[in-house]
């Protein structure tokens, strides 16, 4: 969070009316404020910001940001509210009272945000969503992600970017129910969260045009191989006389894959238009270059940006290691595979979410050609062909394009050739999201008591030295683990046990269970 905070700061500033600024009032909404923190660097750092409000429900927090404000001397540009987030926007959704930008940043799922966000945002004015739910959208739980989201999510090679895809399509469908559409100006998914960047605009004719950004995805759980399938198409040069859009013929698809016999899932349905405007992402490299002295991580801002810049606007894309993966190949050089793309005549750029990535317009057909070429330089053995049906199908099949491997110095990319940080490791081991914060009172402060070490087993002599249950003196603390664990067993002396743990709680943990 901290090293991408900065640009999450001075977005807003880019898509102010292109007017004089003295006269145009920028409001910001952070709806779930917490400690106060972008709310103060957005009155300190972001330019003609008119008012901010920084909005949270919890009464503790409130004091919080009150603290905070006053203790960074933005009294003036920032008020506080304690209101519900929806709520509160909703009372702002009368045309004159609506926001220049609000920010959406909760722990989890957007969702419930995004009716009251997308009328209460200006015409023209900026919305910024961060989901941090990716088990869901990344395919774990996609009947979870079609009660959130309203799309079924798919465990994919490509499963981040569809994650930026699927929050998009739930953006755009919330604010179609009011006549109006999104342009999205930046997509990322980095680290353990996404983060979108949306322009909010109005307009019935364009709401028509939704469907044809929307498509099912064709998964085959054999070669990995997606498939989309649009919802709707726009009339296309050659029939001008047609006026309005078209259902194009379905399934893509057959029964079974041509690449390697096997059959498909089916998910969606996903934003399949750009996820970048190029202008914007032009516009915030420019600030970042000239402020790499004031801004902290500026290095790794402008590798993500000089990514997005190159990152071709065909949907999803497939990755290297399971790409040859699927064959039992080694891997082939990265370079080898985009100058292969390249002779073919197609394009080929890495996406900022995977630093494996082929992101090409190049059919699926041609790709395997590629393997298949690879494949007749580095043979494989006999024995695992036979024991894959999946590899022996695809690596059977007779190579129809013409595929040229001669390496090309254009096939890395303008941002590696400068040494520009594009995909950053980890800053340290077991780096990620804490668990949501959680108030246990009551029966569930007496339940987690009760289930506490209850996995654990009995004194082992045979365990290990270092173990804790080494010693057979336990300590003190590991005592009252080890009475603890009776309490969920099955054991006859359960019931005396939990009587004396009973008795070693505090008396509110008995005030809770009396009542």
């Amino acid at each position: 969070m901290t090293y991408f905070l900065k640009l999450r700061q001075f977005t807003a500033f880019f898509k102010a009316p292109k007017v004089e600024q003295a006269h145009v009032p920028i409001t910001i909404l952070e709806a779930l404020s917490a400690t106060g923190l972008r709310s103060i660097r957005y009155a300190r750092e972001v330019p003609n910001v008119t008012k901010i409000i920084a909005n949270d429900i919890s009464e503790q927090a409130v004091e919080t940001i009150k603290d905070n404000i006053e203790y960074n001397y933005v009294g003036h540009l920032v008020e506080v509210s304690h209101d519900d987030a929806c709520m509160l926007m909703y009372k702002h959704k009368h045309p004159l009272k609506r926001f220049t930008a609000i920010d959406l940043d909760p722990y989890g799922c957007p969702s419930i945000f995004l009716d009251s966000a997308v009328q209460s945002v200006a015409d023209g004015g900026l919305l910024l969503v961060t989901a941090t739910d990716m088990a869901v959208l990344t395919g774990n739980l996609p009947d979870t992600c079609y009660a959130k989201y309203g799309a079924i999510s798919l465990r994919t090679q490509s499963c981040h970017e569809m994650a930026l895809r699927i929050l998009l399509q739930c953006i755009e469908q919330h604010a179609n129910r009011y006549t109006r559409y999104i342009v999205p100006l930046l997509s990322m998914s980095v680290d353990f969260y996404i983060r979108v960047f949306v322009e909010v605009r109005s307009g019935a004719i364009h709401c028509k045009k939704s469907a044809s950004k929307m498509s099912m995805v064709y998964h085959c759980v054999g070669c990995d191989t997606v498939t989309l399938q649009p919802l709707s198409a726009n009339p296309s040069p050659s029939n001008p006389d047609q006026e309005k859009s078209y259902l194009p013929p379905a399934p893509p698809v057959g029964e079974f894959c041509t690449h390697c016999n096997q059959r498909h899932r089916l998910g969606g349905p996903i934003w399949s238009a750009p996820i970048h405007d190029e202008e914007f992402v032009e516009d915030v490299m420019k600030y970042v270059e000239k402020s790499m002295n004031v801004l902290g991580t500026a290095r790794r801002i402008e590798g993500l940006l000089a990514v997005v810049r190159e990152e071709l606007p065909a949907p999803l894309y497939c990755t290297l290691d399971r790409l040859c993966g699927a064959v039992h190949l080694g891997s082939m050089p990265m370079r080898l595979v985009r100058s292969a793309l390249l002779n073919g005549g197609y394009k080929v750029s890495y996406s900022h979410t995977s630093r494996l990535s082929v992101k090409t317009d190049a059919p699926a057909r041609f790709l395997w050609d590629i393997v298949r070429s690879w494949e007749k330089q580095k043979p494989l053995k006999p024995a695992k062909l036979e024991a894959d049906p999946v590899a022996k199908y695809i690596l059977s099949q007779e190579i129809t394009s013409k595929v040229d491997l001669t390496m090309r110095p254009d096939a890395n990319p303008e941002s590696r050739k400068v040494g520009k940080l594009l995909f950053q490791f980890n800053p340290t081991p077991h780096y990620g999201p804490g668990s949501r914060a959680a108030i246990k009172v009551g029966e569930r402060r007496a339940k987690a008591l009760k289930n506490q070490n209850k996995k654990k087993g009995p004194f082992n002599e045979n365990k290990r030295h270092h173990s804790p249950w080494a010693s057979h003196t336990p300590s003190k603390k590991l005592a009252v683990s080890t009475l603890r664990i009776y309490v969920g067993s099955d054991d006859d002396t359960d019931s005396k046990p939990k009587e004396e743990i009973q008795e070693k709680q505090p008396d509110t943990v008995k005030e809770n269970e009396n009542q």
